[in-house]
């Protein structure tokens, strides 16, 4: 069984910053991409940044030069850094990760959301 688990969202004001975390579990043979995604009151999920194939990273033109993507390998854990936090920033945050387990096949793995809101 694999898990994401979140941390990391909050309140915070217009220019302020938070720091998000993802933690990957279970039974883990190897992470092929991992990331950020969000999702806004009735606006679709999109993509916020991600790595892929190794250490390409992808981000949304929204958040370039704002937000920055790291990991830590040995702990199977991404981290999203924002800073410069917009109202429209404000959003459930998910991590997702396309994971092979030990047994089974290659799959899309979602974290239960964190809440981030920006606002004075």
């Amino acid at each position: 069984q694999v898990q994401l688990v979140e941390s990391g969202g909050g309140l915070v004001q217009p220019g302020g910053s938070l720091r998000l975390s993802c933690a990957a579990s279970g039974n883990i043979f190897s992470i092929y991409a991992m990331g950020w995604y969000r999702q806004a009151p009735g606006k679709q999920r999109e993509l916020v940044a991600i790595f892929t194939d190794g250490d390409m990273t992808n981000y949304a033109d929204s958040v370039k030069g704002r937000f920055t993507i790291s990991r830590d390998n040995a702990k199977n854990t991404v981290y999203l850094q924002m800073n410069s936090l917009r109202t429209e920033d404000t959003a459930v945050y998910y991590c997702n990760a396309l994971i092979k387990p030990l047994r089974g096949q290659l799959n899309s793995y979602w974290g239960q959301g964190t809440q981030v809101t920006v606002s004075s």
